[in-house]
C-alpha cells in the first residue's frame, strides 16, 4: 500500500495494489474508488486533502510489514 500526496492538486492517492484501475466511482464529493477488472478495490483518490483529511500526522500502528518513508 502506498501513499501519495501531491501538493499541486491537495491530492491524496491511497495505492491498495498494483493491479491497474479500470472503473472509478465517486462516493462523496472528492472522493472516488478505483477498481480493477474483476471489481476490486485497488486505490482511493481523495480531492482537497488537506481539508478532509488530517494530513500532518500518520500513524501506523501494528502492521505486519516493513515501513518505508520516501522524502518529498
Amino acid at each position: 500500500m502506498k501513499l501519495n500526496y501531491h501538493p499541486e492538486t491537495d491530492s491524496l492517492y491511497i495505492d491498495l495494489s498494483e493491479k491497474t484501475s479500470v472503473e472509478t466511482r465517486e462516493i462523496s464529493e472528492g472522493i472516488l474508488l478505483d477498481y480493477d477488472v474483476d471489481g476490486h478495490l485497488v486505490g482511493i483518490d481523495i480531492d482537497n486533502a488537506s481539508s478532509k483529511v488530517q494530513l500532518k500526522d500518520l500513524i501506523l500502528s501494528k502492521l505486519p510489514s516493513k515501513v518505508e518513508t520516501v522524502a518529498a
